[in-house]
């Protein structure tokens, strides 16, 4: 049985990597910090097939441990902090968890079993300023982010270990990949998430900030298997893992309100541009400039060809079926939490 140890495991990647391990019969350890109250996060499903070990990236000892309790053979460095937005407002906690966190998780591997297999978790963030389009393995980074310049430390690091170590290292270049799984501060779920509670009547407008920006979205469950296959190769090397595809913040906007049947129709410019429901003439989108970046990336578009030669990887998941995924998910849930509200309601005025 091969054993894993995944960091992160309780975010939107690691649940689906666990659940593909799981599959397959490997043994998840899963690196979790310490709270006052335990939270599983995307495993709580996974809790009684997961082993936790408690750990965090900014504590070398602590990683040292895991990889002696868990003895992996491979080991997917997911944790990270992972929000673009926060990284201006926490640049510091970011070159800590996302830069130096991966330094420390490769020692403890060299210090512990230095022929376990590592993967690192990098980013299309790390293009930035895009040098090229598409972007590939070869293409110059630019990153326009604390966020991307910490993921870009931790991408060379990883390389500077393969190659200083012989040590069995990637790292998957993976593009926007979204999921159900999704944190609200992430722009998709913010905005699937919206268009349910508008669709239900519980929430006006959804507020954005640039609806011009492109990206290249795929879903995470058909990503974490491109991870999985780069270890399961004879020699580490580095993937773009992408769609291919590029759409626009406007265009995922569109889609998302089209599936709970609205129809949008955009008027103005800039900042005073407005989505509008065609049927009703009700404005349901507004532009906020609190959401600009202080430097923006205004495209995103990956060439995944050497991870479908070399890999046999493919995308399943369509962009339309990702969002209807979302969409219809975040309906359920704020079904079930207004029917909860209208219960809690009922219950209140009864027991007056």
């Amino acid at each position: 049985m091969k054993r894993a140890l995944i960091t992160g495991v309780n975010g939107q990647d690691g649940s689906y990597l666990a659940e593909l391990l799981l599959e397959k019969g490997y043994k998840v350890y899963g690196l979790m910090r310490r709270k006052s109250k335990v939270d599983y996060g995307n495993v709580e499903h996974l809790k009684n097939e997961i082993e936790f070990i408690y750990g965090d990236m900014t504590d070398p000892i602590s990683l040292i441990n895991a990889m002696r309790v868990s003895q992996a053979d491979e080991v997917y460095n997911l944790a990270a902090q992972s929000f673009v937005g926060t990284s201006w407002e926490q640049p510091i906690a970011t070159a800590q968890i996302d830069a130096l966190g991966v330094t420390n998780i490769l020692e403890a591997i060299r210090t512990v079993k230095p022929k376990a297999k590592f993967y690192q978790a990098s980013t299309s963030e790390m293009f930035g300023l895009v040098q090229e389009i598409p972007q590939k393995e070869t293409t110059p980074f630019y990153p326009r982010s604390p966020y991307g310049v910490a993921k870009l430390y931790g991408h060379w690091i990883t390389k500077n270990y393969r190659e200083s170590y012989n040590m069995f290292a990637c790292s998957g270049i993976l593009f926007n990949h979204e999921s159900e799984r999704r944190g609200k501060e992430f722009v998709t779920r913010k905005i699937t998430d919206a268009v349910a509670r508008i669709k239900l009547g519980v929430q006006d407008r959804l507020e954005l900030g640039n609806m011009e920006a492109k990206r290249d979205w795929g879903h995470a469950e058909d990503y974490v298997k491109a991870m999985w296959l780069m270890l399961q190769q004879d020699n580490p090397d580095d993937y773009v893992v992408a769609s291919g595809e590029t759409h626009k913040v406007r265009e995922f906007v569109e889609l998302a309100f089209k599936h709970v049947g609205i129809e949008i129709e955009w008027i103005g410019e800039g900042v005073d541009e407005k989505g509008i429901d065609k049927k009703t003439g009700k404005v349901v989108v507004s532009v906020n400039p609190k959401f600009f970046r202080p430097a923006e990336v205004d495209i995103l578009l990956g060439d995944p060809s050497k991870a479908k030669e070399k890999l046999g990887w493919k995308r399943e998941i369509s962009f339309e079926e990702l969002v209807k995924r979302m969409v219809e998910a975040d309906l359920r849930r704020v079904k079930e939490e207004v029917n909860f509200n209208e219960y809690m309601k009922e219950t209140a005025s009864t027991i007056e």
